[in-house]
């Protein structure tokens, strides 16, 4: 396989190379951009990246990115994280409401648990995002978004084995007017919204910016109690409330200064889960399929979703005589969470499953970084981290109440405080060789810690777990980049990444918890980056090959089925693929489309599925029996073979105006929710086609748009939790639609 993968890049970007023959435009960014692009750069040939701390035109830099301007994600449908994926190849997005797992190539968290963290760090404005809660935060007055594919671990954050996300919102404009625009909207399912934001120009040297979103809606669920009764609990309105406060302070040319800060009150209603239904894939050997409806299901305990937080940073930078910066980013996140769900998934029992708890991150980094004006540039950092979980036994906790027992002592409860830390010191160097051959080189040390501090009451025994884990890691990138004339850019990276590792809650009082160790990564990428038609037209196309080890899976406890734990895959796991994407314009078209292909191989490993009786079972020599299994060549968790989307949009002269129609199609192919794909336990997810589209009439400054998203209304399975003995299923949204009026000024 590996030799098959390089073999079709090299012949690809051979092909590619000869048939290019128009120019591709250089477009330097706009000054004051120097933590996030504008809008306006994300036209062909023109798209500039900062993952590497620097403004880089993506077309000649070795990284294999999607960006997406704010502009794009409304004609795309795009208003949130779980979006993405049918918006950029090789992404696949599971949402458990609470939680959000962001996977890329395959790689990222496919373990719902605050014990692990994720191998796909997302950053909002320059800084790290919640790990574990918090991912539902509504996308609004976006400049762009920048999604980098596999390992970015030598200078973006301390944990990126699959790739990273670089969410960046619009700055305050120096100098600039009282402008901005206000948003309203009306659907189906009583849906009502309003957005805005205001530039406020304070002086010659200070500018302020105001961004607001308030979005409600009606369930989309129709829930029953047992036998048919009524449900009198909460089925899932939603209300989403957030603001941002930005100023931007630049006293000198060489000093600037900006603060962000966000508060988001998120009430989601309800986290609806049910117990999983008959899938709609026709799996191999099966006589009929079923379709359920996903959102007629059965409940009889009370429920509620609710997140609450606030997010600071703080952006330094000066520029010393000669071009040097030194830049400082600074960041404070703090939020509540509650989630109060019916855990059976159905109206059989009673049992529900109660979490409230807050979570706070700080996080700190340094940066020096050489002009680009010399044929070496360089750059060097210092990171550090902290992440808190905090439960405490007054307020909040992690309950699961099996009442439908009847049995007092048949209980689970945690309260206390799980905590994580990183630091990290890192650097790269670029030489350029000649003017059109550069190569870099970069390398990042980590220490890690980890430190569960709880108070745990397992069906009547108490357990108190003061335990601790630290690890440390280096990963290094080499990459070679060649611009072999104006239309084409190929590249060659090597590069490491790693996620690390933790502590299970502890089980018994005879020994402590296990822990399991980090994930790392190697990987190997060519890619081919070429623009045709005098620049209309865009081509990259990326081949990779990755060797994971370390793959963190939840097994069974040999304590009891109640009780999972996560451990380490033992085997190194195979990953390889192809992508591309492309975009062309032609008079009032726009076209684009993105494929990911990726084949994932899991490596010599036994293991016993939590969802049924502990057994023993040697992870390394097995033996294979019916309950301990070889996933030897397993499909990865959560890792779609196959990934593509499609755009067009279509701008026409009408009524003194401009007619806009967009229409966006992602494909997410079918995949498995655990390594023991068991279909019958739900595991088996189907392939999830997502069809949206708008239509835009604009005149002046005023805008009414049309839109629709899932227009077939496919009802696919968006999350499958392994909730201990059982599963659950969260479904995706069904088909919405409805009309919206801005007013910029």
């Amino acid at each position: 396989m590996r030799k098959f993968i390089l073999k079709a890049v090299v012949s690809a970007v051979g092909i590619s190379i000869a048939t290019s023959t128009f120019a591709q435009s250089e477009v330097k960014p706009s000054p004051g951009t120097s933590d996030t692009p504008s809008s306006d750069s994300t036209t062909l040939g023109q798209v500039v990246v900062t993952a590497q701390r620097r403004n880089e035109i993506l077309a000649q830099t070795p990284i294999a990115a999607s960006v997406l301007s704010g502009k794009e994600l409304a004609e795309k449908g795009v208003v949130n994280a779980d979006a993405l994926q049918f918006a950029s190849p090789s992404v696949a997005v599971n949402n458990y409401g609470q939680g959000t797992e962001f996977n890329i190539r395959g790689i990222g968290k496919a373990e719902m648990s605050s014990l692990s963290t994720t191998g796909v760090i997302t950053y909002r404005d320059g800084v790290p995002s919640f790990p574990g809660y918090f991912q539902g935060e509504p996308y609004f007055d976006i400049s762009n978004i920048q999604i980098l594919r596999g390992p970015q671990g030598t200078v973006v954050g301390q944990n990126s084995t699959g790739g990273a996300v670089f969410v960046n919102t619009s700055n305050p404009i120096i100098g600039g007017d009282y402008a901005g625009y206000v948003s309203a909207s009306t659907g189906n399912y009583n849906a009502v919204g309003l957005q805005g934001a205001l530039n406020l120009p304070i002086s010659d040297v200070l500018a302020a910016r105001i961004a607001v979103f308030d979005e409600r809606r009606s369930s989309f669920y129709t829930i029953v109690g047992p036998n048919g009764s009524a449900y009198n609990g909460n089925t899932g309105d939603v209300h989403q409330r957030a603001a941002r406060l930005s100023f931007l302070l630049e006293p000198t040319d060489k000093i600037r200064v900006l603060w962000k800060t966000d508060t988001d009150d998120l009430d989601m209603g309800a986290y609806v889960a049910s117990q999983p239904q008959s899938s709609t894939r026709v799996l191999p050997g099966a006589t009929s399929i079923s379709n359920n409806d996903l959102f007629t299901v059965s409940a009889n305990t009370p429920q509620e979703a609710r997140d609450t937080f606030s997010r600071h940073s703080l952006k330094l930078e000066y520029e010393l005589q000669g071009g040097t910066k030194l830049r400082s980013v600074t960041g404070y996140g703090n939020g509540t969470t509650k989630w109060v769900s019916d855990f059976d998934g159905g109206a059989a029992l009673s049992q529900t499953s109660y979490v409230k708890g807050s979570e706070t991150q700080i996080s700190q980094e340094f940066n020096i970084i050489s002009s680009e004006k010399e044929a070496i540039t360089w750059l060097i950092g210092a990171f550090s981290i902290h992440n808190t979980y905090d439960f405490p036994s007054y307020d909040g906790a992690v309950k699961i109440d099996y009442t439908g027992y009847n049995l007092p002592t048949y209980n689970y409860q945690f309260d206390g405080t799980i905590s994580q830390d990183s630091q990290a010191i890192f650097g790269q160097v670029g030489y350029a060789i000649t003017q059109d051959v550069k190569v870099d080189l970069g390398a990042r040390s980590t220490s890690n810690s980890s430190i569960n501090s709880l108070n745990i009451k397992q069906l009547g025994l108490p357990i108190v777990q003061n335990q601790s884990s630290s690890e440390q890691n280096t990963s290094y990138k080499v990459s070679l980049g060649w611009k072999v004339n104006q239309d084409n850019y190929v590249y060659a990276t090597q590069s490491t990444g790693f996620k690390p590792g933790g502590i299970n809650l502890q089980t018994t009082t005879a020994s402590p918890a296990s822990t399991f160790d980090k994930e790392e990564i190697k990987s190997l990428e060519l890619g081919l980056k070429s623009s045709f038609a005098s620049g209309k037209g865009g081509l990259t196309l990326t081949g990779f090959y990755n060797e994971y080890k370390g793959f963190q899976v939840t097994t069974s406890s040999p304590t009891g089925a109640l009780f999972p734990l996560i451990t380490n895959a033992t085997e190194t796991t195979v990953i390889s693929g192809l992508e591309a994407e492309v975009n062309y314009k032609i008079g009032g078209w726009t076209l684009g489309g993105g494929f990911g292909l990726a084949n994932t191989s899991l490596g010599q490993f036994y293991a016993v599925d939590s969802r049924g009786s502990p057994a023993t079972c040697n992870q390394i020599t097995g033996p294979a029996t019916a309950t301990c299994v070889n996933l030897s060549g397993r499909q990865l968790s959560y890792a779609p073979q196959l990934t593509y989307n499609v755009s067009a949009k279509y701008d026409l002269a009408v009524w003194e105006g401009k007619l806009t129609t967009a229409i966006n199609f992602g494909h997410v192919d079918s995949q498995w929710a655990t390594l023991f794909e068991n279909a019958a336990k739900g595991d088996s997810l189907i392939e999830r086609n997502v069809l949206n589209a708008q239509m835009t009439y604009q005149r002046g400054k005023t805008a009414l748009t049309v839109y629709g998203t899932n227009l077939t209304n496919q009802q696919y399975v968006a999350a499958h939790w392994l909730a201990s003995a059982t599963s659950l299923d969260f479904a995706g949204p069904p088909r919405q639609y409805g009309v919206k009026v801005t007013q910029a000024f």
